[in-house]
């Protein structure tokens, strides 16, 4: 699998990671052993980003114990998300115990509260707690706000909303995060699974055996990483043979502007 550099950090990551929202908010002992596993194929993949958040329910702490024993080979992004400075402290320090004392991507989620959050955050990376600091948002509309904070030149990446359907972050954020050197996750880069619910007909996807593409969510996920302003795509799955479909696309050849084009009008995609 292809690593590309999270901005001007210069640490390489592999192209596609995993996500933990509601597959990782499990409670039963079956359960967890089950995301354990997960995480176990998403290493042999070669998918050792991670990414979660307290508004996750359980997914730190499932996270956390999946990756006992190897917590140093994998990435781990994950969030504060709260209005409470004393809540904020909690969440960071139930995260640092979940995750060996250190977090690869701390990130702001939804940009809730982040002039006050941002520098517990940077106090945590001088301290050697945080590698990397991030904001988040999936609103359209909060978008004007996340450039905002992008221009600070207090973080080192964002995490957006991007796929072969909703392309809004093309048009200002995408290029904001080049020009300022910043590394972008992507969520929902199958559209939460909508998109890759309603597959196209099998003779729609035999022009991207080329790009060595077998199934419609590889198609999605090579849509997404054939832009490289992409750091990482971060898919969620609850199903093994999933992780190792997805990793696959994580490879070049990647698809040129016609063939991105064609993958977003089988979404139902359409040029305003």
């Amino acid at each position: 699998m292809e690593t590309r550099p999270l901005g001007k950090s210069g640490i390489a990551v592999p192209v596609i990671g995993m996500g933990t929202w509601r597959t990782f908010d499990v409670r039963q002992a079956a359960a967890e052993d089950a995301r354990r596993e997960l995480v176990t194929a998403a290493f042999v993949a070669g998918s050792t980003v991670f990414d979660s958040s307290p508004m996750y329910g359980e997914a730190e702490r499932v996270l956390g114990r999946a990756l006992e024993g190897r917590r140093d080979q994998a990435f781990v992004a994950t969030k504060v998300w709260t209005r409470s400075p004393r809540e904020a402290r909690e969440q960071i320090a139930a995260a640092l115990g979940f995750f060996g004392g250190w977090v690869d991507l701390y990130q702001v989620h939804n940009l809730v509260a982040w002039r006050e959050q941002l520098p517990l955050l940077e106090e945590l990376k001088q301290q050697g707690q945080v590698r990397l600091l991030g904001a988040t948002h999936y609103d359209h509309a909060a978008f004007p706000d996340l450039a905002t904070v992008m221009r600070t030149g207090r973080i080192d990446a964002i995490q957006v909303p991007y796929n072969a359907a909703d392309r809004a972050v093309a048009e200002e954020i995408l290029p904001l995060a080049q020009e300022l050197g910043l590394g972008v996750l992507v969520m929902r880069p199958l559209g939460g699974g909508d998109l890759v619910a309603r597959p196209p007909k099998p003779a729609d996807l035999a022009p991207l055996e080329a790009f060595g593409v077998q199934t419609w969510g590889q198609a999605l996920l090579k849509w997404v990483l054939s832009d490289p302003r992409v750091t990482v795509a971060i898919p969620a799955t609850s199903r093994l043979e999933r992780v190792i479909e997805n990793a696959a696309a994580g490879s070049a050849p990647w698809f040129d502007a016609e063939t991105r084009e064609r993958v977003s009008y089988l979404t139902g995609w359409r040029r305003r």
